[in-house]
C-alpha cells in the first residue's frame, strides 16, 4: 500500500532508494538543563528491534522531502517522547555534529544494516511531560555519567552509544 501523505515512499519505494541514495536522517539527543545550562539528565528510549534485541536509543528518524530540519526534528520529537516534551529546539538548528551511517560495518563508527544515511545530530532541551509513543517501550533519564557508563553504553547499537559521547563532550560533560 502506497502512502497518500507528501514525503512518504511506499516500503518497496523506501527499500529501492536505500539501496541507490545516501538518506537524510536527524537524531536528537533529548536532555534536562538546570537553570545555567548545566545538562543534568539525558533521555534514552528503550526499543524492541525488528530482530526482537531490546536496546537503548536517541531519537531519531528520517527528514521528509520538502520538510525543514527544524520540522523533522519536532515531529520525531513529538512522535518518540509525547506531544507535551516541550522540546526548545532553535528557529535556525545547528547539529553538533554529522554522523554518516553505513550498511558495511567499520567504515565509520555509525552503522545501519539498512542503509547509507547521513543523520545530522543535534542536542535538545525538553522541558515538558516526556511519555514514551510509537515503537519505544519506555523512556529512562540518565545522569551524564550513566549515559557515559559501560553499561549503559553496550545496550545502544548502531554507534549510538558514540554519538551519545560526542553529545555529552559538546556540552562539556567530561566523558
Amino acid at each position: 500500500m502506497t502512502e497518500t501523505a507528501a514525503g512518504w515512499l511506499s516500503p518497496e519505494e523506501l527499500s529501492l532508494m536505500r539501496e541507490r541514495l545516501p538518506i537524510l536522517y536527524v537524531d536528537a539527543v533529548p536532555v534536562r538543563a538546570d537553570e545555567n545550562g548545566v545538562v543534568t539528565h539525558v533521555g534514552l528510549l528503550l526499543r524492541i528491534g525488528a530482530d526482537g534485541t531490546v536496546s537503548r536509543a536517541l531519537v531519531s528518524g528520517r527528514v521528509l522531502y520538502g520538510e525543514r530540519v527544524r520540522d523533522a526534528l519536532l515531529r520525531h520529537l513529538e512522535k518518540d517522547l509525547g506531544p507535551v516534551a516541550l522540546p526548545r529546539v532553535p528557529l535556525s538548528p545547528q547539529p553538533f555534529t554529522i554522523a554518516e551511517y553505513f550498511p558495511t560495518p567499520g567504515v565509520t563508527p555509525y552503522h545501519d544494516p539498512r542503509q547509507h544515511a547521513v543523520s545530522l545530530a543535534y542536542i535538545v532541551p525538553v522541558a515538558g511531560d516526556c511519555a514514551p509513543r510509537q515503537d519505544a517501550l519506555d523512556l529512562e533519564w540518565f545522569t551524564p555519567e550513566e549515559a557515559a557508563s559501560p553499561m549503559v553504553q553496550q545496550e545502544m547499537t548502531g554507534g549510538q552509544g558514540t554519538l551519545l559521547k560526542q553529545a555529552l563532550a559538546h556540552v562539556g560533560q567530561i566523558v
